[in-house]
């Protein structure tokens, strides 16, 4: 029954979750009451979308396990009906815009695999690892989540760019702290606090100025290169721009956020396929990105 609380967590309602399970809504909360009842604790916060409690995120956690080690099982059996492994992952904008992607499609020739990308800034997504909503993550969190495994990815480097009719209007003299307060910048979503160090290390108490929220990394990078304002970006989606001369630096300091692999310690071969392409990819993104 475990695998009922997942499916209510994961699909938000009982009415989703019975289409997931081919079961009658009644069914699936005849099965959460029963394991409620066992278990002696609430599981499910029955809200809009539905949420798993403290009890209940332990409960859905065990329930991936289980379907881990099932998948695994029917693999190691020869079994030759069997769905794919469904892998959920916590990632962070910028490495799903730039080298995630290539990463995780090689995995699935040689593995039946599927996906779920769970996009959450990289502070927040080891969170969504120890709540049990994901398998894995990328975090800047370096220290391992209880039962989890960590390795290092590397560090994504940001630079500060702003288009050369901004820096015209908005910094025509250069860069300091008294342009830099009336500057409009963007920031990705209010948790966003790269462009904030930035600030800091001009001076600039950060909450001074003026912003916009764009919260997806190619719509951010598109709203820098349109002159909304200026912003902190990764070399992958700044130099052809600023070899092309639509972007311009502006100047120290460039600022790094290292990233960290973190998944459950379960014995499993597309686990291990998964970790392994996401390292090399990841590594050597980042390192390129330094060259």
């Amino acid at each position: 029954m475990a695998e009922t609380v997942a499916a209510i967590v994961d699909e938000g309602s009982f009415d989703g979750a019975a289409r997931r399970l081919r079961i009658s809504p009644s069914a699936v909360s005849q099965r959460l009451r029963a394991l409620e009842t066992q278990i002696g604790s609430v599981l499910v916060v029955r809200s809009r979308p539905t949420r798993a409690t403290e009890a209940g995120a332990v409960v859905v956690r065990l329930a991936r396990q289980y379907a881990v080690i099932g998948h695994e099982a029917s693999v190691a059996l020869g079994h030759e009906q069997r769905d794919a492994m469904h892998v959920p992952i916590a990632v962070n904008a910028d490495s799903l815009a730039t080298w995630l992607l290539p990463a995780l499609e090689r995995v699935t020739r040689d593995h039946e695999v599927t996906f779920e990308l769970l996009r959450e800034d990289e502070d927040r997504t080891a969170a969504l690892l120890d709540s049990g909503s994901a398998l894995a993550a990328i975090t800047s969190e370096s220290r391992p989540i209880a039962g989890c495994s960590v390795t290092p990815l590397g560090s994504t480097e940001y630079m500060a760019v702003a288009t050369p009719a901004y820096i015209t209007k908005w910094l025509p003299e250069g860069v300091g702290a008294d342009v830099l307060r009336r500057a409009p910048l963007i920031d990705f979503d209010r948790s966003d606090d790269i462009q904030s160090d930035w600030l800091r290390a001009h001076g600039v108490d950060p909450i001074v100025p003026p912003r916009h929220y764009v919260p997806a990394s190619e719509d951010y990078a598109a709203a820098v290169r349109l002159g909304m304002g200026w912003g902190m970006l990764p070399p992958a989606q700044a130099a052809a721009s600023i070899e092309a001369g639509t972007l311009r630096t502006l100047g120290h300091p460039d600022l790094t956020e290292p990233l960290f692999w973190q998944q459950w310690n379960i014995a499993s071969p597309v686990l291990t396929a998964i970790r392994a392409s996401v390292v090399g990819a990841a590594r050597a993104a980042l390192d390129q990105s330094r060259d």
